[in-house]
């Protein structure tokens, strides 16, 4: 059975728009969803109810990926070699809601690392890490649950008043323990079984800095004195030279007996 010319031009016309629809429909799904494009080579993402979770454990990075989708909501970063949270490091993640960077060797955290995603975020692991000490802004208006056990703390007023404003893991919270401390006698005990005995490590800080400023004065006050001694003895050294001086001088009543001489012997 033959078609007539027209009917199959209007067959190949309507394939090739077939064609073109479908070729349209896939270059949308690959501009519209994330995980084709955005998600770092090091890394497998999947899907959670439309949102992105991103599996980046044990592959040897040695910082956060900057390429991560913005629809991620977990982010595994655990095993890595990670050393520092930079400012601002999650801020194109709006909807991230845990965050996994344990077992790594981060011993710095930025001021403001967590900023952008402090009202989304809702876990935070920092666990088996080298962190001694965090700025205060690091967690500020952070609402997540938060890991900081097996980190080697050094306990001291910044440190008391960080962990005042956390909402910290109650499962692993005896294990935030004070590596060193400003008082020796704390170190090796858990954080907060120390502050919950009455201890203030903002007085310490408070009595360690009065100290610090008696020894300055002090030291000041003892090179005021020296320099006083100093110049009263040399003061003293130059009067008595000068007295010397003025002794070694003939003496008027001398000198007019000498004058009377001459005048006799004339």
């Amino acid at each position: 059975m033959t078609f007539p010319m027209g009917a199959h031009l209007c067959r190949k016309r309507f394939t090739l728009s077939a064609y073109v629809l479908i070729w349209g429909f896939h270059c949308a799904v690959i501009l519209l969803h994330p995980l084709a494009l955005a998600c770092p080579r090091s890394c497998h993402c999947s899907d959670r109810n439309g949102l992105t979770v991103v599996q980046c454990v044990s592959r040897s990075l040695a910082q956060i990926p900057d390429d991560l989708p913005q629809d991620t909501v977990s982010l595994l970063l655990a095993s890595n070699h990670i050393t520092q949270i930079p400012h601002q490091a999650f801020k194109n993640l709006p909807r991230l809601q845990e965050l996994d960077l344990s077992h790594n060797a981060i011993d710095t955290v930025d001021a403001g690392a967590f900023r952008g995603v402090s009202e989304s975020l809702n876990v935070l692991d920092l666990s088996h890490n080298h962190i001694r000490s965090v700025p205060k802004e690091a967690f500020v208006r952070l609402h997540a649950k938060i890991n900081l056990s097996n980190n080697p703390w050094h306990c001291e007023c910044t440190l008391q008043e960080v962990l005042r404003e956390l909402r910290l893991d109650p499962e692993t919270v005896n294990e935030v323990n004070c590596h060193t401390s400003v008082e020796e006698e704390y170190s090796g005990r858990p954080v907060i079984q120390v502050l919950d005995s009455g201890i203030n490590f903002c007085n310490f800080h408070h009595k360690t800095t009065d100290v610090a400023m008696f020894v300055t004065m002090f030291g000041w006050f003892t090179m005021v004195i020296a320099y006083v001694i100093y110049y009263v003895r040399h003061n003293q050294e130059d009067a008595m030279r000068h007295l010397e001086y003025l002794k070694s001088l003939p003496s008027s009543s001398q000198t007019s007996k000498d004058f009377d001489t001459v005048s006799t012997v004339l």
